[in-house]
């Protein structure tokens, strides 16, 4: 065996054995475990064929598409323009921004209540006006609104860096020609957004997919995998069902981040 070889072998040990310890032993559990219970490997076919754990799927695959689309539109123009607008308190609303970093799930679904709540200023405000109350928190408009919240400081930072990249040169051709300013952002600059808004949109669908604090504490009429898997797990002791509802989620989590590396990593040089 070559030095070299023999010296790139050690030096991806650590990171072999990180990986196999913390990620291929825990999903090679969850998928065994999962085949344990009264309907055996049946489980996984169930959660397509039961009608509860696939709407939870849906309802779980779909308000993390929403979310991811909502915050790549919101943290786009907010940091094409932060990067761009330098002003008075620029870097004070970057920081208020990113502020939700700081907060578990559990506090973000507690705004979303004394927001949206049955004690909430929205629904003051409508009660007063129309004399309804308004109260949509503990559906799943108000997740919506939570994982919103939680998920644009992950992704601002890194659209603003990718938007300090872009060639304003580029931009003043396209509108030479005749471009509008619509043609503009179509072809100049979300090109050269593009393996920003990939990596970070698939960062932000993974974290909502596999987001538990918030639901929780919105949970009246909420069902999303996260809660269903708590629910198997605490209250019915269903743990092999649990299991295999966790390694589902895994491995959709895993496959749309490892898609939107392959993604973004073909565009990183035509995007630069």
């Amino acid at each position: 065996m070559q030095r070299g070889t023999f010296r790139l072998i050690l030096l991806m040990l650590p990171a072999g054995a990180f990986f196999g310890a913390f990620f291929l032993l825990p999903m090679a559990q969850l998928f065994l475990i999962g085949g344990t219970g009264k309907l055996g490997w049946s489980a996984y076919s169930a959660i397509i064929t039961d009608r509860n754990y696939f709407s939870a799927l849906l309802w779980t695959v779909g308000v993390a598409t929403a979310t991811t689309l909502a915050t790549l539109i919101i943290s786009g123009i907010s940091g094409v323009f932060l990067q761009r607008h330098k002003f008075p308190g620029n870097a004070a609303l970057v920081a208020m921004l990113t502020l939700p970093l700081a907060f578990p799930g559990v506090v973000i679904g507690f705004m979303v209540i004394m927001l949206a709540g049955r004690q909430g200023l929205i629904g003051a405000m409508t009660e007063a006006l129309t004399g309804e109350k308004l109260v949509f928190a503990y559906s799943m408009v108000g997740l919506f609104m939570g994982y919103v919240y939680f998920s644009i400081p992950r992704t601002i930072l890194t659209l603003i860096a990718a938007a300090e990249k872009l060639d304003p040169r580029i931009e003043e051709a396209a509108r030479s020609l005749g471009a509008s300013p619509w043609r503009v952002v179509r072809d100049v600059i979300l090109p050269g957004l593009k393996p920003a808004l990939i990596s970070s949109g698939a960062i932000c669908f993974a974290t909502a997919v596999g987001a538990f604090g918030t639901a929780f504490t919105l949970a009246t009429r909420i069902n999303v995998l996260p809660m269903v898997i708590y629910t198997e797990f605490t209250l019915s002791a269903n743990i092999a069902m649990a299991a295999a509802l966790s390694f589902v989620l895994g491995a959709i989590t895993w496959a749309v981040l490892a898609l939107a590396r392959s993604a973004a990593g073909s565009t990183v040089a035509a995007a630069g």
